[in-house]
Protein backbone atom coordinates (compact mmCIF):
# COMPACT_ATOMS: atom_id res chain seq x y z
CA UNK A 1 0.00 0.00 0.00
CA UNK A 2 1.49 3.45 -1.07
CA UNK A 3 1.48 6.32 1.64
CA UNK A 4 1.01 10.35 0.50
CA UNK A 5 0.68 13.57 2.74
CA UNK A 6 -2.36 15.27 2.37
CA UNK A 7 -0.24 18.22 0.99
CA UNK A 8 0.68 15.99 -1.99
CA UNK A 9 -2.74 14.48 -2.34
CA UNK A 10 -3.68 18.53 -3.01
CA UNK A 11 -1.09 19.33 -5.11
CA UNK A 12 -0.38 15.99 -6.94
CA UNK A 13 -4.21 14.32 -7.06
CA UNK A 14 -4.16 13.83 -11.22
CA UNK A 15 -0.74 11.74 -10.57
CA UNK A 16 -2.18 9.95 -7.72
CA UNK A 17 -5.36 8.96 -9.26
CA UNK A 18 -3.74 7.80 -12.39
CA UNK A 19 -1.71 5.97 -10.56
CA UNK A 20 -3.94 3.91 -8.47
CA UNK A 21 -6.08 3.75 -11.90
CA UNK A 22 -3.81 1.85 -13.20
CA UNK A 23 -2.25 -0.49 -10.35
CA UNK A 24 -5.40 -0.47 -8.22
CA UNK A 25 -3.02 -0.38 -5.04
CA UNK A 26 -5.16 1.61 -2.10
CA UNK A 27 -3.31 4.84 -0.68
CA UNK A 28 -3.52 5.80 2.63
CA UNK A 29 -3.42 9.44 2.89
CA UNK A 30 -1.77 11.14 6.17
CA UNK A 31 -1.95 14.56 7.92
CA UNK A 32 0.66 15.85 10.42
CA UNK A 33 1.64 11.93 10.10
CA UNK A 34 -1.71 10.17 11.02
CA UNK A 35 -3.51 8.39 8.77
CA UNK A 36 -6.55 10.63 7.52
CA UNK A 37 -7.91 8.23 4.70
CA UNK A 38 -7.50 5.82 2.24
CA UNK A 39 -8.00 5.84 -1.25
CA UNK A 40 -9.19 2.85 -3.55
CA UNK A 41 -10.38 2.73 -7.12
CA UNK A 42 -14.10 2.70 -7.90
CA UNK A 43 -14.34 -1.23 -8.72
CA UNK A 44 -12.75 -2.11 -5.45
CA UNK A 45 -14.93 0.25 -3.30
CA UNK A 46 -17.65 -1.41 -4.83
CA UNK A 47 -16.48 -4.81 -4.43
CA UNK A 48 -15.89 -3.90 -1.02
CA UNK A 49 -19.60 -2.79 -0.73
CA UNK A 50 -21.04 -5.82 -2.33
CA UNK A 51 -18.84 -7.78 0.52
CA UNK A 52 -20.23 -5.88 3.39
CA UNK A 53 -23.95 -6.15 1.98
CA UNK A 54 -23.11 -10.46 1.79
CA UNK A 55 -22.07 -9.98 5.23
CA UNK A 56 -24.86 -8.23 6.62
CA UNK A 57 -27.24 -10.30 5.87
CA UNK A 58 -25.26 -13.47 7.17
CA UNK A 59 -24.93 -11.46 10.28
CA UNK A 60 -28.74 -11.16 10.14
CA UNK A 61 -29.66 -14.33 9.11
CA UNK A 62 -27.35 -15.82 12.26
CA UNK A 63 -29.17 -13.22 14.70
CA UNK A 64 -32.37 -15.03 13.46
CA UNK A 65 -30.91 -18.27 14.19
CA UNK A 66 -30.02 -17.15 17.50
CA UNK A 67 -33.38 -15.96 18.59
CA UNK A 68 -35.21 -18.85 17.24
CA UNK A 69 -36.68 -17.74 14.46
CA UNK A 70 -36.77 -20.23 11.84
CA UNK A 71 -38.73 -22.43 9.47
CA UNK A 72 -38.64 -26.37 8.57
CA UNK A 73 -36.83 -26.79 5.18
CA UNK A 74 -40.62 -27.76 3.71
CA UNK A 75 -42.18 -23.94 4.94
CA UNK A 76 -38.84 -22.16 3.51
CA UNK A 77 -39.29 -24.17 0.32
CA UNK A 78 -43.38 -23.03 0.30
CA UNK A 79 -42.73 -19.61 0.55
CA UNK A 80 -39.97 -19.22 -1.32
CA UNK A 81 -42.28 -21.01 -4.38
CA UNK A 82 -44.53 -18.38 -3.75
CA UNK A 83 -42.41 -15.56 -4.45
CA UNK A 84 -40.85 -17.40 -7.69
CA UNK A 85 -44.88 -17.43 -9.18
Amino acid sequence: MKTELATTLKRDTARILSELAADRDPVMITQHGLPAAYLVDVDTFEAIQAKIEVLEIIARGERALEEGRVVSHEAAKQRLARWLR
